[in-house]
């Protein structure tokens, strides 16, 4: 069972980010001497929220994260071109020494693709494509592409990843067409953090089986998933100490078409959150676990809440919830 933390580097217009960057740094320090394995980056472009950058804050963190995988969760591929993101990519990994995972998704924000001069409806079309041409870029041999979305005559990319083939690509989806279409490639689907538990179990279940069907084995698979967390005394402490900011963080999700998350929030609240005592939290990851899923990746910051109540639900699940997933 292996364990990471997804940052969540969003923060409100005007705040300092150079403090929040450095405080970033040190609570990946933290997050490291804890015994986690991996920390992931968000990516996101003109957001209402001050963003900062997933590869280079990703780049700046190398020194700091010990042997901790480092990776985006998620990247939006369809946004950038192939030769882009390949070499920017190797380049980090080289960085890191091999410890690169990308997670790339399709994206869903009308202002994004607008800006970019891309039509949204070509996305998933985009994505797939531009993770086969930086496939092809990675071997290190010329690439001649014909494509949809891309042309590539004879080019040959200039830095390869440590990682060969190359890194390990995980693919966010949230729904039943994108998650079997992630099966049949083989890939590792990264289930979302905000769904309910029968949603997320269901689909893993049908993914398992898809994948299964295209002929891959699950030797060494990776079932990776993303959860919110805050570990207290009990549920009513946990939501005490963060539930105002998880709500907040959430909330902002609204304006780009998600209303779902301020209607449905009493059911997310009690369904997709792992919210708890240490006993709590223990029964929700083994009952995950038992559902097949094996790479939690927990966001304990969200929207306005200080960084020091991030530290201290880190430390207690590292202290009271891992060693029980632990030889």
């Amino acid at each position: 069972m292996r364990f990471g933390i997804l940052l969540d580097h969003q923060y409100a217009p005007g705040d300092d980010l150079r403090r929040r960057l450095d405080e970033t740094v040190e609570y990946v320090q933290h997050v490291r001497d804890l015994g986690y394995d991996s920390v992931f980056g968000i990516h996101h472009y003109l957001s209402s929220l001050s963003t900062p950058q997933p590869l280079p804050l990703l780049s700046r963190l190398v020194d700091h994260s010990g042997t901790m995988q480092l990776g985006t969760g998620i990247l939006i591929l369809p946004l950038g071109h192939p030769v882009h993101w390949a070499e920017e990519i190797a380049t980090i990994d080289q960085m890191s020494g091999g410890r690169f995972v990308l997670g790339i998704g399709s994206g869903y924000r009308d202002v994004e693709f607008s800006a970019f001069g891309i039509e949204r409806r070509t996305r998933v079309s985009r994505m797939t494509e531009a993770l086969e041409v930086m496939q092809q870029l990675w071997t290190g041999e010329p690439v001649h592409h014909e494509g949809k979305h891309f042309t590539l005559d004879g080019v040959r990319c200039s830095v390869l990843p440590v990682q060969r083939p190359h890194p390990p690509v995980w693919v966010g989806a949230n729904g039943p067409t994108g998650i079997a279409r992630i099966a049949r490639q083989g890939l590792p689907w990264l289930a979302p953090s905000n769904v309910r538990r029968n949603w997320a179990v269901g689909n893993l279940t049908d993914y398992r089986e898809q994948r299964r069907a295209a002929g891959f084995d699950e030797r060494d698979a990776v079932f990776p998933i993303h959860r919110d967390l805050c570990v207290a005394d009990s549920a009513d402490a946990a939501f005490a100490v963060a539930g105002d900011a998880v709500k907040r963080s959430y909330g902002e999700y609204v304006q780009y078409g998600m209303d779902f998350f301020e209607s449905q929030w009493d059911a997310i609240k009690a369904k997709a959150l792992f919210f708890g005592s240490p006993d709590d939290i223990a029964a929700k990851i083994q009952d995950f676990a038992d559902a097949g899923f094996n790479h939690f990746v927990f966001r304990a910051q969200w929207l306005g809440l200080p960084i020091e109540r991030s530290v201290e639900i880190v430390e207690r699940f590292a202290r009271e919830v891992m060693p029980r997933f632990r030889p």
